[in-house]
């Protein structure tokens, strides 16, 4: 699944550990869902939409991969 964390921290002006905090998570769990390498909950992506306002598919897509 990919994802566009690190574009929306950006178009909020906000650090990781920033993110890490509204989001009530570490700074190493936001690294590691803009790095591809954790999937985030159903809770923690809805929390990350409401953070950023917009809708959890203009952050998380779906890679053909993930039909495998």
């Amino acid at each position: 699944m990919k994802n566009s964390i690190k574009v929306e921290r950006a178009k909020k002006n906000i650090t990781q550990a920033e993110l890490a905090k509204l989001a009530k998570v570490s700074r190493q769990t936001i690294n590691a869902m803009e790095l591809g390498k954790y999937v985030p909950s159903t809770v923690l992506a809805l929390r990350l939409a409401q953070i950023f306002e917009v809708e959890i598919s203009e952050i998380f897509k779906l890679e053909d991969s993930d039909w495998a």
